[in-house]
């Protein structure tokens, strides 16, 4: 397995020890959670206190404790997990594996069961390894041992002692309820099953976030107006949300999880490719746009042998062609749009009002649907930063201020760190769009801020 450290590191300085001694690149993890929140990836020593800050701020504000780890970090790995079932009398069985590598800011977007693309000795040794972990640690209950698989290595990272976000499609795959058997173990009952089950069929699930693929994923929290999910064979939906839902930004941004099952893994995709296309939700950006994108690209259908997928993927090779959301609306003739209502929630209460339509661009206030839009620059699916106008950095999306890196008068550089923003649980640094002195700053730790506000200008 790679390097890492046995207890939380006490600070930064500790980190770039860790780095000096390993090298780089070094990931820095929540101890107290996942999902992505908390986690950084440095890839020079000079930016370990900043991510290390920001690390330690996000585990914070999702888990209320900062404390992280620090281990050696796999730059082309496949995320690759087993999900165990363990009774209170030693036994253990492991229904199945899944494949989480599309990922972006380390949190997945897409999984299937089972792990695809996996060599006979890579899947034995995957079982073996998360039932002896379970079996040593005396773990009982459902949980997931997770690791890292990039060519012939294997590499164990966490063990995540819940059922996770993506555990329907194990379910779909091993014929298993999960659910049902942990109140069964709870219960001091022995395991259904006495050896690991085969998988029937292939299973995908699609988290349907509140985020804008065509802007870097940033979050993107408003009102759902429309939400009318898929029906059909091998289709279930999970979701938390209906028409008239409001998606605010102090909340995770996953609002459903498509599951689809077919008998191969071809079918299932086939099914996928159906479902995503009749999915509807308006008033806000989601990633569907993402998905419909992802089960028609090479490099996720694969070849039969293997596929190019990884955890970085998105962020590094994917080329990004979602349209940035608009509510619809053409974006060069913002003068002319229509009036939208848009239900507001204030003080607990939901109040509709009535708004200019290009108040409402890119807020998720107006319908979604074909937009009419100037053709985008080609982009890698993970880019993303502050907006800039001239003079002006401003806010690329809705959120909270957590960090103010420059001061009045500071010189800066193109690139150079202005402010870090905090939405749905993420931090979404703003950096200079050009060279110049700050003037005019605006903002300070703790504002609410609104995508477009201007929190400094550039001279």
């Amino acid at each position: 397995m790679a390097a890492g450290t046995k207890d939380p590191v006490k600070n930064a300085d500790e980190v770039v020890a860790f780095a000096k001694e390993y090298g780089v690149p070094v990931a820095i993890k929540a101890a107290f959670g996942g999902g992505g929140r908390g986690m950084k990836v440095a890839h020079t020593i000079e930016e370990i206190p900043e991510l290390f800050d920001s690390a330690t701020r996000e585990a914070v504000a999702a888990f209320g404790r900062g404390e992280c780890f620090v281990e050696q970090y796999l730059d082309k790995a496949r995320h690759v997990e087993a999900q165990v079932i363990a009774d209170q009398h030693g036994n253990v069985i492991v229904a199945g594996t899944r494949d989480c590598s599309l990922q972006r800011r380390f949190q997945k977007l897409v999984e299937e069961a089972p792990a695809p693309f996996l060599t006979d000795d890579q899947r034995a040794r995957i079982h073996s390894s998360a039932k002896a972990i379970c079996k040593e640690a005396g773990y009982y209950g459902a949980g997931t041992v997770e690791y890292l698989v990039q060519g012939d290595t294997v590499s164990f990272l966490e063990v995540n002692t819940r059922l996770q976000v993506e555990h329907p499609v194990t379910e779909e795959t091993a014929g298993i309820d999960l659910v049902l058997q942990q109140f069964k173990i709870a219960n001091g009952e022995h395991l259904d099953l006495t050896e690991d089950p085969t998988p029937r069929g292939h299973a995908f699930e699609f988290r349907i976030n509140g985020e804008d693929a065509g802007r870097g994923f940033l979050p993107a929290p408003g009102p759902v107006t429309k939400f009318v999910p898929p029906t059909g064979p091998g289709v279930r939906m999970d979701s938390g949300v209906e028409t008239g839902s409001v998606i605010g930004g102090q909340f995770d941004s996953m609002l459903a999880k498509l599951i689809v099952t077919g008998a191969t893994r071809d079918e299932a995709l086939a099914r996928a490719r159906r479902a995503l296309a009749e999915f509807q939700v308006e008033g806000l950006a989601t990633v569907i746009p993402f998905h419909r994108a992802i089960v028609s690209d090479p490099a996720f259908i694969g070849d039969g042998t293997g596929f190019d997928v990884y955890t970085k993927w998105i962020e590094t090779e994917w080329d990004n062609q979602v349209e940035p959301f608009t509510g619809g609306a053409p974006l060069d003739d913002e003068d002319n749009l229509p009036r939208q209502n848009v239900v507001v929630e204030v003080g607990g209460r939901r109040v509709e009002v009535s708004l200019p339509g290009q108040f409402t661009l890119g807020t998720g206030g107006a319908p979604a649907g074909p937009a009419r839009k100037k053709p985008k620059a080609r982009t890698r699916g993970g880019a993303h930063g502050g907006a800039a106008s001239g003079d002006a950095v401003t806010a690329p999306m809705q959120g909270t201020v957590v960090k103010v890196a420059v001061e009045e008068g500071q010189q800066v550089a193109e690139g150079d760190l202005i402010a870090v923003l905090e939405a749905m649980k993420m931090e979404n640094p703003v950096n200079a769009h050009k060279a110049g002195t700050v003037t005019g700053l605006a903002v300070e730790p703790g504002s609410a801020i609104t995508q477009g506000t201007v929190l400094a200008e550039l001279k």
